[in-house]
């Protein structure tokens, strides 16, 4: 969306920023945040999935002033800090995959994947990587190649590093079956490519700016015995869907396998930026010393953030309020599926606390056209949303999962009432 005149006071930002929302923030709470303007939104963008435990959660905060006033930061590759060490023996002990884990530290989710290519570069000697169709994994000109979408990340820029190859992906929300994306890998490694120059297999185990849909179980396991019989590293990007997204610590746990490597960020430190890749000893200690690192990455200010993160997760009522985020939106969708409150309501997509509302017409298709109203409407009566999915047409709900029963529900209602308002809505 292009907004001209709100683009004109923007002084000294790129134009190639992208907004959905042409407002100016000043302040949040939880679920809730208010304009410049003073004007009030249930927010269920939550900074893009950053904000799994909301805005300014105190536990957070504490942490943040505490550390900010002992040291700001010390880059870990000159000399240690006690907060980066802290949080990674809890991360890794708080991570529910076998055997002894390390990794490191990053700015960003993007970070995360180019240090994950790095490590399956140069543990298996090859440099090909096979991603899917739909996938995000960053903007920097590595990992914009593994995004499995042109317009608006690819165009103009050439050639990108690679060499990238793309396949299906497999979910029971897009109706791409397990057998669909195996033929596709298998015509890929016998026409396209030798297997054996392949290094990783990258993918999300629910696509984030893809849908949200959930990587078909089945498919899964085939791919990880794929992986294993042919020496290619695994590569799992929970960017978005880890840290209690899906309803459990990682959404790995819905598919019953184990990935190499795990990469994270957004939601890890409660809005600080840090990411992490994270992988079994023997993968992630391959490199030779000082081949990884950053100047900012760990920032000990992050790296509090980020233990308190962990806390407040582990703890009785965020599990508690995450539990009833989930039963509510599941329960709230199907109340509408019963009432039919508009042909366009399509799929329920994704899992757990994870999901996207679909708006999809049995005749006139993905409703993309609909959803960019539904976005004016809706932040004009004070809810805050966000587009996904291939046609931009599935809602993404990426609200607190702390936030109050009270403000879900207000938030829900406002949606509903829209939904019912554009039911006669046409193409």
């Amino acid at each position: 969306m292009f907004y001209k005149g709100f683009y004109m006071n923007r002084k000294g930002i790129s134009t190639a920023l992208g907004l959905v929302h042409p407002i100016t923030l000043s302040h949040g709470k939880n679920a809730e945040v208010w304009d410049t303007d003073g004007k009030h939104y249930i927010d269920f963008v939550g900074g893009i999935g950053v904000l799994n435990l909301g805005h300014c959660h105190p536990v957070i905060v504490q942490a943040i002033q505490e550390q900010a006033t002992k040291m700001t930061h010390y880059a870990f590759n000159a000399a240690e800090h006690e907060p980066y060490k802290k949080f990674m023996a809890e991360l890794v002990d708080f991570i529910p995959m076998s055997g002894e884990l390390a990794g490191m530290l990053t700015n960003c989710g993007a970070e995360s994947t180019e240090n994950a290519l790095k490590i399956a570069r140069i543990k298996t000697g090859r440099t090909g990587v096979i991603a899917f169709d739909g996938g995000f994994h960053g903007r920097t000109l590595a990992t914009v190649n593994l995004n499995g979408k042109v317009n608006p990340y690819k165009q103009g820029l050439g050639n990108l590093p690679g060499p990238v190859y793309h396949i299906p992906f497999p979910s029971k929300d897009n109706g791409i079956s397990k057998e669909t994306a195996v033929a596709a890998l298998e015509r890929l490694t016998q026409i396209e490519v030798d297997i054996n120059t392949i290094a990783a297999i990258i993918v999300e185990p629910v696509l984030g700016e893809g849908g949200f849909q959930l990587l078909d179980i089945d498919f899964a396991k085939y791919l990880r015995d794929f992986c294993h019989k042919h020496g290619i590293i695994l590569i799992f990007d929970e960017i978005q869907s880890g840290f209690g997204r899906t309803g459990k610590p990682f959404a790995f746990l819905h598919l019953g396998i184990e990935p190499d490597l795990l990469l994270l960020a957004k939601s890890i430190a409660g809005g600080m930026p840090l990411g992490a890749v994270i992988g079994k000893t023997d993968l992630v200690n391959y490199p030779p010393v000082g081949s990884l690192g950053g100047t900012f990455s760990g920032n000990p200010i992050a790296c509090a953030a980020a233990s308190a993160t962990l806390s407040i997760m582990q703890s009785e009522p965020f599990l508690s309020s995450s539990k009833h985020y989930e039963e509510t939106i599941e329960k709230t969708y199907h109340q509408w599926k019963e009432q039919n409150i508009t042909p366009w309501l399509g799929r329920l997509t994704g899992v757990g606390a994870m999901r996207g509302i679909e708006l999809y017409h049995p005749e006139f298709g993905a409703g993309s056209a609909l959803l960019s109203k539904i976005l004016v409407t809706a932040r004009e009566r004070g809810l805050l949303l966000m587009p996904s999915g291939k046609s931009r047409h599935i809602i993404r709900l990426l609200t607190p999962l702390t936030i109050e029963p009270e403000i879900l529900e207000k938030g829900l209602t406002i949606l509903s009432d829209i939904l019912k308002e554009y039911a006669d809505f046409k193409i």
